[in-house]
């Protein structure tokens, strides 16, 4: 017999998290998120995220064996009348799935909400989109990865397709397209901007603020954009600082040394979560300090630009000295983010490259009645 207990304890809290990394030890292609970063995130007292939103969190058990989780998470301060669904895995019996979504559609009827959407997370710069296709490619650890039936069992439950996101593949080329480096230069005279060159992370701290501002501005139209708050910006900051190369920080600023866009990429460290199972300690951060020293492979985590900079050739200068460091250091390609399939702009970026779009994922919804 199945058994949902919500999430209220200590012990439960540990079994929420670990979960997954009893359902896919046999993955070859799932990586771990940092058990470290998702207690920080369901902790009220460390995301200031839940100044605003309300959570409910539960597990499934056969007798005393999980079997199925999952988050929903509601935004008191949203005008759209949604729920989110978040942190869902689950063994392929959809009787579980089943018994773990009543409980989701119960919340939302008491909270009077018209649809349940997800998988998404506190932002977007959580965990969002459930992997529809590539289920053969290596996870990254900035993105989900679930097993194929998930979608079937969302599907027999009612849910449809919302938004999409899909991600690429992009291979590193031998040489730079002097094309490119001619259109950078010219752009970059007529914009009056510069790169910034920092030789320290102490040098990028007092851009760091606006960087954040920055990207809250040029995404504030996109699906279920939710902005960071000053306290998240900061945490947000702090995280990053962790993990980033300055190599791979790029910093675009005016005659004032104001920000006016960055790009974040980030070593690959999906080998090195699936070595030490999203654990730092006691020895967890060694393979994570490897990674970072001598990459291969980069995550492309993120690149926003001030909406009044958008035309005058920011972004193609972030891309220009990526591929420049990409070139020099040895890495052989860069994995995308997931990018919105209608977002025709970036992905125009991407045409001149030897590319695979080897990756989508899907934001689903239910419809209440």
């Amino acid at each position: 017999m199945i058994r949902i207990q919500q999430v209220n304890s200590k012990h439960l809290q540990k079994l929420f998290f670990t979960f997954p990394i009893t359902l896919y030890k046999e993955s070859p292609y799932y990586v771990p998120f940092l058990l470290s970063d998702e207690k920080s995130t369901f902790n009220p007292k460390k995301n200031s995220a839940f100044e605003h939103f309300e959570v409910k969190a539960y597990l499934a058990f056969y007798g005393k064996e999980v079997v199925g989780r999952v988050a929903a998470l509601f935004n008191k301060k949203s005008k759209s009348k949604t729920l989110r669904f978040s942190r869902f895995d689950v063994i392929n019996d959809f009787s579980v799935t089943q018994k773990l979504f009543e409980e989701i559609i119960k919340w939302a009827k008491e909270l009077q909400v018209e649809e349940i959407i997800g998988p998404l997370g506190f932002s977007n710069l959580d965990q969002m989109g459930l992997l529809v296709e590539g289920f053969d490619q290596m996870g990254t650890f900035i993105t989900i990865y679930n097993y194929p039936y998930y979608k079937y069992h969302l599907e027999k439950l009612g849910f449809i397709k919302d938004k999409d996101w899909v991600e690429f593949k992009i291979i590193t080329p031998k040489e730079l397209d002097t094309r490119l480096e001619r259109i950078c230069d010219i752009a970059q005279k007529k914009g009056n901007y510069f790169l910034l060159k920092p030789k320290t992370k102490k040098e990028v701290l007092p851009y760091a603020y606006s960087m954040f501002e920055i990207y809250n501005t040029s995404f504030a139209d996109f699906y279920q954009f939710t902005p960071l708050s000053e306290k998240q910006i900061k945490a947000t900051i702090k995280q990053f600082f962790s993990v980033i190369r300055l190599d791979y920080l790029f910093i675009v600023v005016d005659n004032n040394k104001k920000a006016v866009g960055f790009g974040i990429m980030v070593p690959s460290l999906s080998e090195a979560l699936r070595k030490n199972r999203g654990r730092l300690v006691p020895f967890g951060f060694i393979p994570i300090l490897k990674a970072l020293k001598n990459p291969t492979v980069l995550d492309m985590y993120l690149v926003a630009v001030d909406p009044n900079y958008l035309a005058s050739g920011v972004t193609p200068l972030i891309m220009k000295e990526a591929i420049k460091r990409a070139i020099a250091n040895g890495i052989e390609y860069a994995e995308t983010g997931p990018e919105l399939e209608d977002n025709k702009n970036i992905q125009a970026m991407w045409k001149s490259f030897e590319t695979t779009q080897h990756k989508r994922r899907r934001a689903y919804k239910l419809t209440l009645s």
